[in-house]
C-alpha cells in the first residue's frame, strides 16, 4: 500500500467524514432501500436502483478514506532550507516577473486554487529537495518549464 501524505487538520476531517458516511448517511441510504424493496417488483423499480447506487458511491468513498486514514503519513509544516512535504516555496517562472507561491502536500489536499500542489505533480516532484536560489525544472505539454526559487517558508 502506498503512503498516504495529509496533514492533522486534513485527517480530523476525513475522519469526521468516515464517521458521518458510516453512520447517519449509511443508515438512510438502508432506510431508502427497504422502502424500495417494499414497493414491490425490483426490475422496474426506480427508487431501488437509485438507492442502490448511492449505496455504491457510498461504499466507495468509504472504502477510500478508509484506505487514506489506514496509509496516512501526518505531515507537518516546519521550517527548514529544504523544499519537502509541508514547505512553501515562492517561485518565479523563468523570464517573468510575477511569483507564485505553493505548499507542497499529499496528493488528497493538493488545491492550485488554493496554492496547494502535490508532491506527486510534475512541480511539485521538481522542488522537493530544492532550496532558495536553486532552479526547479520538469518537462510540460508545452517543452521545459523552469523555475526559480526566491524563497523557502
Amino acid at each position: 500500500m502506498e503512503q498516504e501524505y495529509i496533514t492533522k487538520e486534513k485527517k480530523e476531517q476525513l475522519e469526521k467524514e468516515y464517521a458521518e458516511l458510516c453512520g447517519p448517511v449509511r443508515q438512510g441510504i438502508l432506510s431508502a432501500l427497504e422502502y424500495a424493496k417494499s414497493l414491490g417488483d425490483l426490475s422496474e423499480n426506480a427508487e431501488y436502483h437509485q438507492a442502490r447506487e448511492e449505496q455504491g458511491k457510498l461504499e466507495e468513498r468509504i472504502a477510500k478514506i478508509d484506505a487514506i486514514l489506514k496509509a496516512a503519513v501526518i505531515i507537518e509544516k516546519h521550517h527548514s532550507d529544504i523544499i519537502e512535504l509541508g514547505s512553501t516555496a515562492v517561485i518565479q517562472k523563468k523570464g517573468t516577473k510575477d511569483t507564485k507561491k505553493y505548499t507542497i502536500v499529499g496528493s488528497e489536499e493538493a488545491d492550485m486554487a488554493q496554492g496547494r500542489i502535490s508532491n506527486r505533480s510534475p512541480l511539485g516532484e521538481a522542488l522537493v529537495g530544492k532550496k532558495k536560489g536553486d532552479t526547479a525544472s520538469f518537462k510540460g505539454p508545452l517543452g521545459i518549464m523552469e523555475y526559480a526559487i526566491i524563497d523557502v517558508e
